[in-house]
């Protein structure tokens, strides 16, 4: 049996961009990917503070240092620039991956996108 666990989290990360005319996504800088463990085109659930929406997309590179957090397409009208988005990324695991010391990649950001030490 598979049971659904947290595997990373980008918490109160703040929008720094919404493009309606994109096919959909969003847009994440690279170095917080690497950071949790998001891989191109991987599926995340967005949660915005701000509005209560909560949906699912999936993941596109940005550019490095940038610090964007882009809502593409029609995620663009489930948050707005400025708005704060807690993004998580889930896993499959099996009773064996279980027992060992699993623990979710979890980070913060404060309100210029800057990891919080």
């Amino acid at each position: 049996m598979l049971r659904c666990f947290l595997r990373s989290k980008i918490h109160l990360a703040t929008v720094t961009e919404s493009n309606l005319a994109y096919e959909g996504s969003i847009t994440i800088d690279s170095d917080f990917m690497d950071i949790v463990g998001l891989l191109p085109y991987e599926q995340v659930m967005i949660s915005n503070m701000n509005n209560g929406e909560r949906f699912e997309t999936y993941v596109i590179p940005g550019e490095r240092g940038s610090k964007t957090f882009c809502l593409n397409g029609p995620t663009a009208r489930k948050g707005a620039v400025g708005d704060k988005i807690i993004i998580f990324g889930y896993c499959h695991l099996n009773e064996d991956e279980i027992k060992k010391e699993f623990h979710p990649v979890i980070i913060k950001l404060d309100n210029n996108n800057n990891l919080v030490k």
